[in-house]
Order: structure tokens, then C-alpha cells, then sequence
């Protein structure tokens, strides 16, 4: 059970009986397992050179056990480390292999992706390839990499990629998202918001996609998390139509000089204004009464007066009706 940490199996036995008994000489621990005394004391010196034990100083021939922790963890975690490094290496150099190869089998159009910790990497080389257009579906909470540590997308924003993201009503029920989203929109994403969006998924110049495959409602264990890379092919074109639906359907969230989701005042003169703009903005992004009141600062009450005022500037009755009449006349 220990071999991957550098010890033999007669090691990880010896080591075990050691640190159960405490301190003890390799008689004694012979005493407890089917090994002579001997074999036990090559066994503890053995340990001794690797650091699981010592040799107590006024006891010859008696050795006690480096705690676990300090002897163990240490060893685990540069292993995970080497093998995290011979991971990223060895997709780096399938992708390579795929950049190099001149006619691509048709095979080749769809490879899957196993684990959270594979999916971020790839997310971030897929960012960092894109020269021209970024676009996103983004659903609440998030499966691999979160929104903050997206580092990628600044960059490519500074190299001029354009980014469009949809936003489903969800995502903004997440601690921080109105903040991460409005941190987008001032380094020159577009962002629109729909009701709810059916898969997570990123499409990279219209020539790559990646997306998630388990329940796109249901992430589970980050290790089980599988998705597909999806090269040119009928099926790219149909999720990059799928995209371009839902972002004709979307309402645009723009962000105010102050730093919050709005826009410019419209030159409707019976536009709302202020914080009722702000809140109609937030609304028709989909956030339920109590994010907009967390956002406004004021109670769900208070939300509720606003949005039926609102409604009853705009002459219409449902809540559906108050947003098609704001995006139709431009209050949004």
C-alpha cells in the first residue's frame, strides 16, 4: 500500500509495528510479525535512511517512528506533484501531436475528457490559444475552474479576443458572480442572461468547443467529471448555432460607470431611471428578489413595490411582459 510513497512492502510492515509500539528493538518487533530479528533490524535501518525512524540516542538497538505526517505526507504530496507536471506534459505533447498531424481521421473530431483537474487545464490552453473570439455558456456554481481564478481571459482580452457569455438566472444566486460578471464587462466582454441554459460549455473561434457531459444540473465528484473536446465538425457547427439562439434570445447586461449592472440612460423620456434601472437590469438577468435586494441593499418588499411600479409605468401585468417591453424599447 506504501509502494508509492518509496517503501517496499516488509518496509511498511515494520513501520506500522513501530509506530504501534512506540519504541522498540528489532527483537521485539520480530516478536510481532513472522520476520527474524535480523531481517527486522535491515528493515529499521532501512527506514532509518529514508526517514520514517531513528535510532534512540541513549538505546542502542531501540529506533522509534517518525510521525506520519512529517515523514509520509511530505513524500505523497511531491509525488502528486511529479505527477500533476508528467500530466500537463503529456497533453501538452497529445496536442501537439494533433496541431502537427496534416489530415485528422474523422475519429479525431470528438475526444473526452476525464476529471475536473484535466478539464481546467485544457480550459486554460484552450484560452490561451484563442486570437479572435471567446464564447461561453456559464450555469451556476462551476464543475472545474471558478470564475475568479480564470486568469486566461484578462489575457486574452489584452491580446483583443472578444468574449460573449450568456449567464443563466442561476449564476447569479453564487456569492460573488454580479462582481465577477460586471469585472468581465469593464475589461470588454459582452455579456447577455437568459433563464437557464442547457449544458456548460466553451466554443474557442469557432473551431474548438469544449463542454461538460455529466448532468449539467448535477456535477458530482470532481474526479468523475467527464467532457469532450469537439474539433471542426456538423456537431461544432450545431453547438455554435445553439449558442448564436440562445444569444439572440438573451437580454444585454451592461455595466454603469460606477461599476454595477445598467447601462446609459435611455433617450426614452418615460424610461426608468437610477436604481430602478438597476434593478430592472437586474431582474430581466434573472436574479430572484432576494439577490437583487442583497444587490440594492434593501428588502424583498421593497424589490417587489419597485418591480410592480415598474410594470405599471410600462402598462403591462407580468414580469415576463415588463422585461420584452424593456428590451423592445431600450430601457435596459
Amino acid at each position: 500500500m506504501l509502494e508509492t510513497v518509496g517503501l517496499t512492502a516488509a518496509e511498511g510492515d515494520v513501520y506500522r509495528l513501530l509506530i504501534i509500539a512506540g519504541a522498540a528493538s528489532a527483537e521485539e518487533i520480530a516478536g510481532r510479525c513472522d520476520l527474524s530479528a535480523p531481517v527486522v533490524r535491515r528493515l529499521l535501518l532501512a527506514l532509518e535512511t529514508k526517514g520514517l525512524a531513528y535510532e534512540v540516542e541513549d538505546s542502542p538497538g531501540w529506533f522509534e517512528a517518525v510521525p506520519p505526517e512529517d515523514a509520509l505526507l511530505p513524500r505523497l504530496q511531491r509525488r502528486s506533484d511529479d505527477l500533476e507536471q508528467t500530466r500537463v506534459a503529456v497533453l501538452d505533447l497529445v496536442e501537439t501531436y494533433r496541431r502537427s498531424a496534416r489530415t485528422p481521421g474523422a475519429g479525431e473530431a470528438i475526444e473526452i475528457i476525464s476529471g475536473a483537474a484535466a478539464l481546467r487545464q485544457r480550459l486554460r490552453q484552450f484560452q490561451d490559444g484563442t486570437r479572435h473570439e471567446m464564447l461561453w455558456f456559464c450555469k451556476a456554481g462551476y464543475v472545474a475552474m471558478s470564475p475568479e481564478s480564470n486568469e486566461e481571459q484578462f489575457a486574452a482580452h489584452a491580446r483583443g479576443v472578444l468574449y460573449r457569455a450568456l449567464y443563466e438566472q442561476a449564476y447569479f444566486d453564487d456569492p460573488g458572480a454580479v462582481d465577477n460578471v460586471v469585472k468581465g464587462v469593464l475589461v470588454g466582454e459582452v455579456a447577455r442572461a437568459v433563464p437557464k441554459l442547457p449544458l456548460r460549455m466553451g466554443i474557442a473561434d469557432r473551431s474548438l468547443a469544449v463542454l461538460t457531459l455529466n448532468s449539467a444540473d448535477a456535477p458530482g465528484n470532481p474526479r468523475d467529471l467527464r467532457a469532450a473536446v469537439v474539433r471542426r465538425s456538423s456537431l461544432l457547427e450545431a453547438l455554435i448555432a445553439l449558442f448564436e439562439h440562445y444569444w439572440e434570445v438573451g437580454a444585454p447586461l451592461r455595466v454603469t460607470e460606477e461599476g454595477r449592472i445598467g447601462g446609459a440612460d435611455p433617450a426614452d423620456p418615460a424610461a426608468p431611471v437610477g436604481e430602478d434601472r438597476h434593478l430592472l437590469s437586474l431582474m430581466v438577468a434573472g436574479m430572484t428578489d432576494e439577490a437583487i435586494a442583497g444587490q440594492l441593499h434593501v428588502s424583498k418588499r421593497t424589490v417587489q413595490r419597485r418591480i410592480q411600479g415598474l410594470m405599471n409605468l410600462a402598462g403591462v401585468v407580468t414580469r415576463m411582459q415588463l422585461g420584452w417591453h424593456a428590451a423592445r424599447r431600450d430601457w435596459l
